[in-house]
């Protein structure tokens, strides 16, 4: 919020100062359309319900068959892992191993769902018939944001609520086609899940993006010097005039000069009204990673800095040498795009305060700290109140229990002696019923996220309330403009016999 709030009063410094306060962008498109037609008529505003209607049936579509990819990555761990634990020399890493060939699949999954989102997002687009090219640019920018939200992080929340969490009980496990178990968390837990697969997606897909962003310009100039003519090399003999005895500095280029520089800058990568879509875009995704789930992954920030640092020299010499120039676009904010880092803001506090409160262990060490510990009612002294908490984490199955399917290796330890039962992490009783602890952990997790979420939401209102949208000299400085604009005003609208100070 603090973040947004000065970004604010960085925008309106500038605003101020390229004098576009009250710029306004509609304005401006009649002022084009009167220059282009004197006679001109607006395009009137439309709005048909059975086109908004087909785009949002389209849009959910769209997220379903998301959402789809990413049930389709759980059964690739779910095989992977499984193929792994088959493998001696591979069963103690078969864990992390999926983890990895998972983060790599949904990595590749991400860079082709990118183009499909985009000509989705773009055909949505002509579907809704929008009025002005302002209108069609905000209607991309939610779309493919929305989608590309969803191909990035479908995934983490599958890791952060729902992995280990509907996986069943020994003698009634949730299998994949009858063969392969759904994954476990991380004996460490599941926060140490979601922190590999993020690491994976976000250093991989800052890394390679920066390679191919910087690369793929400088491959198309490379190209466009071998393409270009060697016979208008040679017609330039000199870079000036043809008297030299009257040059001066000042003199224009000849005219081969001047036509192998345009010829030098057409050759560079085009742009257009979307190129700076994609840097924005790649800033807004890179923010949510540092907000959302941050509370398992406290390295985002760390990696977006040192990645932000690299991309900004990458992307001044993308733009000033393997780019032609840009067209000046007169604005006075980022539009829908300020919109969107406002609603992750508040996103990221829902999200992580499900994470802190159900993903992580910190409820039911808290409930094992004051309910089930040795220092509960204060009747143990010189002793660690967290004494014997991994064992109330754990259920346990007996091996004689016909309900329990045990391969004959799985009931004899690596110490070579006779299992006589298996402890498995969840809160079960012997006839695999939830205890009452379950019960009370649960309502403490969902208090607790209730709890948290209101009261950072407050927090954020209220730093947002504190922080000045703009400095008080730019709304001084604003007011005194305001002032000499309306004194003038009146000046030219009384009569002359009528003097105002």
């Amino acid at each position: 919020t603090l973040f947004l709030e000065f970004w604010k009063r960085h925008r309106a410094t500038f605003v101020y100062e390229w004098k576009v306060y009250d710029w306004s962008e509609s304005e401006e498109e009649l002022i084009l359309e009167i220059v282009n037609d004197a006679d001109c008529e607006p395009k009137e505003y439309k709005h048909s319900y059975l086109h908004s209607t087909l785009v949002l049936i389209c849009v959910t579509v769209m997220i379903f068959v998301i959402i789809g990819l990413t049930h389709v990555l759980v059964v690739f761990r779910v095989i992977i892992a499984g193929f792994l634990a088959k493998n001696h020399f591979q069963s103690n890493s078969s864990h992390i191993g999926a983890m990895l060939a998972g983060g790599l699949l949904h990595f590749l999954i991400i860079t082709i769902m990118t183009r499909v989102n985009r000509i989705v997002a773009m055909k949505l687009c002509e579907i809704e018939k929008t009025r002005s090219f302002a209108a069609t640019e905000r209607s991309f920018t939610l779309k493919m944001f929305t989608f590309q939200f969803f191909t990035y992080f479908c995934s983490l929340f599958y890791v952060a609520f729902i992995l280990g969490r509907i996986n069943g009980h020994p003698g009634k496990y949730v299998r994949i086609a009858g063969e392969w178990r759904l994954e476990e968390c991380h004996p460490s837990g599941c926060l140490t899940d979601l922190f590999i697969q993020m690491t994976i997606i976000m250093v991989a897909k800052q890394t390679i993006s920066n390679v191919f962003e910087y690369t793929g310009p400088w491959f198309y100039r490379f190209m466009g010097k071998r393409k270009r003519s060697p016979k208008l090399q040679r017609k330039c003999a000199n870079c000036y005039l043809k008297d030299e005895s009257e040059v001066k500095d000042g003199d224009e280029l000849c005219e081969n000069c001047k036509l192998r520089d345009w010829h030098k800058n057409f050759q560079l990568t085009d742009v257009d009204s979307f190129s700076l879509f994609n840097e924005f875009l790649e800033m807004v995704i890179q923010f949510s990673f540092t907000t959302i789930f941050v509370a398992a992954f406290p390295l985002a920030p760390l990696f977006a800095l040192i990645n932000n640092v690299i991309e900004i020299r990458l992307d001044a010499i993308k733009m000033v040498t393997l780019q032609r120039r840009m067209v000046p676009k007169k604005t006075n904010n980022i539009g829908v795009w300020i919109d969107i880092l406002e609603a992750i803001g508040v996103l990221a506090v829902i999200a992580n305060g499900l994470v802190i409160g159900v993903s992580s262990d910190f409820i039911p060490r808290l409930v094992y700290r004051y309910v089930y510990g040795p220092c509960v009612n204060d009747t143990a002294t010189n002793i660690d109140c967290m004494v014997g908490y991994i064992n109330n984490t754990l259920s346990n199955a007996s091996m004689s229990d016909s309900r329990v399917m045990f391969e004959p290796d799985q009931m004899i330890t690596p110490d070579g002696f006779n299992a006589t039962s298996c402890s498995y992490k969840d809160y079960r009783n012997s006839d695999f019923n939830v205890t009452p602890q379950f019960w009370l952990i649960l309502a403490v997790r969902f208090a607790f996220v209730i709890l948290f979420e209101h009261v950072l939401v407050i927090c954020k209102f209220i730093a947002a309330w504190f922080v000045p949208a703009a400095p008080m000299q730019v709304k001084n400085e604003r007011l005194f403009d305001k002032l000499k604009r309306l004194k003038e005003e009146l000046r030219s609208s009384r009569p002359e016999s009528v003097w105002i100070p």
